[in-house]
């Protein structure tokens, strides 16, 4: 009987471990890049991308870089919002799946296992290829998120510049079907995407 349980018990040990798609990121680098006066000569926007993944070092990095917390010990970040309200969440969109950004635990939480980039490309097959789109959901009954959003956009564009990495701020997308597939509360909505990935050659 002891054995039987024992079996049964180290099953649904590696049973739960199989099903765990949640993603333990690296600690963000914090230092380094290129000097900021070049970043931003270089920002730009691009809508040409190519398919291969960036490493979970460097979505760390960009992640840190639009929307950490720089200083923890005041629940402050890299971008600012109205009254530190901080109404924006951050998902993280692979083809292999969706993550809601978990800023403070540098963790990727697995919404869905679906392959969202169409539904947030908004038609624009160009945004379809790149390995990664963030999605920008803002809490209703904080703020409408609007300019947050854009702040923490900016930081994408010149964490992009820096990495020599591609992206475009985008507002077309299919709101629904975002909403319905990320599993969106009523106060929550998209307010903004933006893919991130190398330029296509």
């Amino acid at each position: 009987m002891k054995k039987t349980f024992l079996t049964v018990f180290a099953f649904c040990t590696l049973l739960t471990a199989a099903l765990a798609q949640d993603i333990t990121l690296p600690q963000p680098k914090k230092t380094g890049g290129m000097p900021l006066m070049e970043a931003l000569n270089k920002r730009q926007s691009t809508r040409t991308f190519s398919e291969a993944a960036l490493s979970n070092q460097t979505v760390a990095n960009l992640l840190w870089a639009a929307w950490g917390y720089n200083r923890p010990e005041e629940n402050k970040r890299t971008a600012p919002s109205g009254m530190n309200k901080q109404e924006i969440d951050l998902y993280v969109v692979f083809p292999t799946g969706a993550y809601l950004w978990d800023a403070k635990a540098n963790k990727l939480i697995q919404v869905t296992k679906a392959d969202l980039r169409k539904s947030a490309s908004g038609g624009q097959t160009f945004a379809e290829t790149a390995p990664v789109t963030i999605i920008f959901v803002a809490d209703k009954n904080k703020s409408d998120g609007a300019m947050t959003a854009a702040y923490i956009s900016q930081n994408i564009y010149l964490f992009c510049a820096s990495e020599s990495l591609a992206t475009v701020a985008r507002g077309g997308f299919n709101s629904d079907e975002l909403s319905k597939a990320l599993n969106l509360k009523e106060n929550q909505k998209t307010v903004l995407v933006q893919p991130v990935g190398r330029v296509k050659k």
